[in-house]
């Protein structure tokens, strides 16, 4: 499922923005930051807006900086969506790029990860990047899951996961509200798998990574949501 809190404090974009580099990896433009030396790798899969969001970037330049190589690819050709485009409104730009399509990419960059010798990966998905996290964690193609106001993310989906999974969602989130994030953790509990489910007071779909840097209260949410993304791949990818 998407909605109007998918398209909601649409970021501005900046091809030039993080301390990484944009390489080409798997026949995608990819943000790079971090250092293969650890062979521990962390696959960021952005939302609707893509991966040059500043502060999606700075997540990245944050998790390379615990230790791991991470790769944001671009699954959007070069083509996020614009809610400024009338031509090209979120029902007709999502059958151009829907998550099953971004599944099938992250498959080569699973398959290019480790063929840079890469022992253990991470996956976190944010609202679009949910369903493709998704997938890897069924298959299973990582070690760990993060999924962070996620869309498209069904209760059949989550029956299905095989790795350690955190999901992490907001009070206000109408594509994925508390009360299906509870349903996640009632199956997940019930499971063999280890997880973690927590719903994040006062937020909306999409807080973790689109907020206004100069809401400090916004801010300390996104934080606190980064630093359990962090902090389950710190237990689990190694």
């Amino acid at each position: 499922m998407s909605g109007p809190q998918c398209c909601s404090n649409p970021p501005t974009l900046d091809s030039a923005s993080g301390a990484g580099h944009v390489e080409n990896l798997a026949g995608l433009n990819t943000y790079v930051s971090g250092s293969l030396q650890s062979k521990l790798a962390v696959f960021l899969i952005s939302d609707i807006f893509g991966h040059e969001a500043p502060n999606f970037r700075k997540l990245a330049d944050k998790v390379a900086a615990a230790g791991f190589y991470v790769v944001a690819p671009d699954f959007f050709y070069g083509e996020p969506y614009d809610p400024n485009n009338p031509d090209r409104p979120l029902s007709v730009w999502i059958k151009d790029h829907g998550p099953d399509k971004g599944y099938e990419d992250a498959k080569l960059v699973i398959d290019a990860l480790k063929s840079k010798g890469v022992s253990s990966i991470g996956a976190a998905g944010f609202c679009w990047g949910a369903k493709v996290v998704a997938g890897l964690a069924k298959d299973p193609l990582i070690q760990a899951a993060v999924m962070l106001h996620p869309s498209f993310v069904t209760v059949d989906d989550i029956k299905s996961v095989k790795v350690p999974i955190a999901i992490l969602g907001a009070e206000h989130d109408h594509i994925s509200p508390p009360e299906l994030l509870k349903q996640f953790d009632e199956i997940l509990k019930a499971s063999e798998v280890d997880s973690y489910v927590k719903i994040f007071p006062k937020v909306a779909h999409g807080w973790s990574v689109r907020y206004d840097v100069n809401d400090l209260a916004a801010v300390s949410s996104a934080n606190e949501a980064q630093q359990d993304m962090l902090e389950w791949f710190a237990k689990y990818v190694k």
